[in-house]
């Protein structure tokens, strides 16, 4: 008998509606699944479906992936956006072939030790790739919990004790119906529940959805901002990167100036993205994507 009446509708759903991914496939690494949670987050479908293929052809494996240097992983990823990813994918790579033999874990708490993977990514690669029962809580997900049990337009900024409690109530008991529950609440909030035009109509839970049943009441919390990209430090770091990923080797501090006009935002761009990791500076200054990997702090 399911856990709750979300369970059956959500789930058939899912089993006509969920698109063919290549990290869903059955016969999807669990290296495929780790290297897609790294890419989506934050980052849509559309844009990482291409890297993603890239990426496995390139390294088809952690070790592969930890023989090559953490600069050519930031080459790879190209414009995906948030480029510190890539070395957080690298030094998890490296670590997975020194501690686990080159096998991606299946138990969270050392999915969890792995340099730069948080609660979320853990949880999800346990989830995705080995059918453990884990609470998998991304924005789609929250999004889908707060419509439909809080009765609320959005999740709050952060997530919260409340939405954990609420998530680990809804998890069904048995690990392999939890894993496709995770992924498959994911996908409603992804194609449905979206957050700016949901398709209540479509909605295999809209009878259930406290939401909906309220009258679809207006967000009345913080503001929620749009971040912005044009003009910005962070389209400033995209650009002296670019310079760095299309060279053959070092380049010259004329070669980034040359990237962008405004010098004190170059120059604060450069700053953080050589204290990220992400550019080494050489002694004859000119400068390189990196050879030595960063050290990351435990993920929260």
């Amino acid at each position: 008998m399911p856990k709750s009446p979300l369970h059956t509708p959500v789930l058939a759903w899912y089993a006509t509606n969920a698109r063919d991914l290549p990290w869903r496939r059955p016969d999807a690494s669990p290296w495929s699944v780790l290297v897609s949670e790294v890419m989506l987050q934050q980052t849509p479908v559309s844009r990482v479906l291409p890297a993603h293929a890239a990426w496995l052809d390139r390294w088809p494996t952690p070790t592969a992936q930890a023989a090559d240097e953490p600069g050519e992983a930031v080459r790879q990823w190209g414009r995906l956006g948030y480029p510190r990813r890539a070395l957080r994918l690298h030094a998890a790579a490296t670590t997975i072939s020194r501690r686990h033999g080159g096998d991606v874990p299946a138990d969270y708490d050392e999915l969890r030790d792995l340099p730069g993977i948080g609660d979320y990514t853990a949880a999800a690669v346990a989830s995705f790739a080995f059918g453990r029962r884990h609470v998998v809580l991304d924005t789609n997900v929250r999004r889908v919990f707060a419509r439909a049990v809080d009765g609320v337009q959005y999740p709050p900024t952060a997530t919260t004790a409340a939405e954990r409690r609420t998530a680990l109530a809804l998890l069904p008991d048995e690990p392999a119906t939890a894993a496709r529950w995770a992924v498959a609440t994911m996908e409603l909030g992804a194609l449905v529940c979206t957050a700016a035009g949901p398709r209540c109509a479509d909605c295999p839970i809209r009878r259930r959805c406290a939401w909906r049943l309220a009258g679809q009441p207006a967000y009345d919390g913080p503001p929620r901002r749009r971040q912005s990209y044009d003009g910005t430090d962070r389209q400033c770091r995209g650009r002296l990167l670019r310079v760095l990923r299309e060279a053959s080797g070092p380049v010259t501090r004329a070669d980034l100036d040359a990237a962008w006009s405004a010098a004190p935002q170059r120059e604060r761009a450069l700053d953080t993205l050589v204290a990220d990791g992400l550019v080494e500076p050489l002694a004859d200054g000119t400068f390189r994507l990196p050879v030595s990997a960063p050290v990351f702090p435990p993920t929260p």
